[in-house]
């Protein structure tokens, strides 16, 4: 395919009679508005929002032609910015990217200035991709637990725990010296989360079916919860006295059956997490935390590395639920 000054390369989705259909796709630039900067893109990564948007979700994505990817770094090539400059390297993440605005699945993607984030010094341009959405999701949802709950006050229950958030809180949660209790559905995956800083596997079927009372024995001082519905409910009420769960997905279900005991009783905190409209100043220390001490060391361990043609195969697999960790997306190939 053979590329020229006033195109770029993009994983671009289209809607045919019904259908949708990803494929590589030569695309033009677009003028640079106020307040925007164009980034040559290094790395993006695979998120189930993106397969949603590949897959005509109207929910994430309402028109088409349209190129996917909430996640992206790399530097900045043009900038009609005051405050971010040309050469500079930038993480942009969430907000609108890959939504209804083009993302990251491209050589180039451009944005208001303000999603943009400074890559930190401590960080490496994959390394943020490993992250991506997701860590920084993961990043928050420690963030708000580890202010309240301590190392010494108990288990920390991680759902969904092979997922992208998932895998990335047990790293960062055993990394800063909590013992944590992994739920998936994947009994093939007990070693990965072991291995990732898991000190206990519960498989989902069996929180799923604990007994059905408003309140269960307490087993955990917290939790991250990544998918909602029954599990999430079973965690809350089995969380001990000034527990606190944070929540940030849905996949499960977005309904919950509950009484007001665990928080009443038991003074527990569900505290929900925004990681699309994240005030800038709380993403900038998250981002700050994840170069530097949460940093894992298996970091690398929980990615593979694929190209543009690599996508479509790899968001029918995410759809599948069969993907495990994260997918780091290479433009630079």
């Amino acid at each position: 395919m053979k590329q020229n000054n006033s195109t770029f390369r993009a994983f671009r989705v289209e809607e045919k009679n019904g259908s949708y259909i990803g494929a590589v796709k030569e695309i033009q630039f677009s003028p640079l508005q106020q307040d925007e900067i164009l980034v040559k893109v290094h790395y993006s990564s695979l998120n189930y929002k993106d397969a949603l948007s590949a897959s005509g979700n109207k929910g994430v994505t309402r028109n088409y032609p349209h190129t996917p990817g909430i996640d992206a770094v790399g530097v900045i090539e043009r900038s009609n910015s005051e405050t971010l400059k040309v050469g500079e390297k930038v993480i942009v993440t969430s907000y609108d990217l890959g939504m209804n605005t083009d993302g990251g699945f491209a050589e180039y993607i451009q944005v208001p200035s303000e999603w943009a984030v400074r890559l930190p010094e401590k960080l490496t341009m994959k390394e943020a991709m490993i992250y991506g959405t997701a860590g920084l999701t993961a990043g928050m949802s420690v963030l708000r637990l580890t202010e309240l709950i301590k190392p010494e006050d108990g288990k920390i229950v991680v759902s969904g725990a092979t997922g992208g958030v998932g895998a990335l809180s047990v790293l960062i949660l055993g990394k800063l010296g909590y013992s944590v209790t992994a739920i998936t559905g994947k009994e093939t995956e007990r070693d990965y989360l072991i291995n990732l800083g898991a000190k206990e596997i519960i498989l989902r079927s069996e929180i799923e079916n604990f007994v059905k009372k408003p309140l269960l024995k307490p087993l955990f001082a917290g939790a991250i919860d990544t998918v909602g519905g029954v599990i999430l409910e079973n965690i809350i009420k089995s969380t001990g006295s000034m527990g606190v769960v944070t929540c940030c997905g849905n996949v499960a279900s977005p309904k919950l059956d509950l009484t007001v005991f665990p928080f009443i009783l038991r003074g527990v905190t569900l505290i929900g997490i925004d990681s699309q409209n994240y005030p800038m100043k709380y993403r900038t220390k998250v981002w700050e935390k994840l170069a530097d001490k949460w940093k894992p060391e298996q970091l690398e361990e929980t990615c593979c590395e694929i190209g543009l043609e690599e996508i479509q195969h790899k968001i029918e697999s995410i759809l599948q639920g069969k993907l495990k960790g994260r997918t780091v997306l290479n433009l630079m190939r």
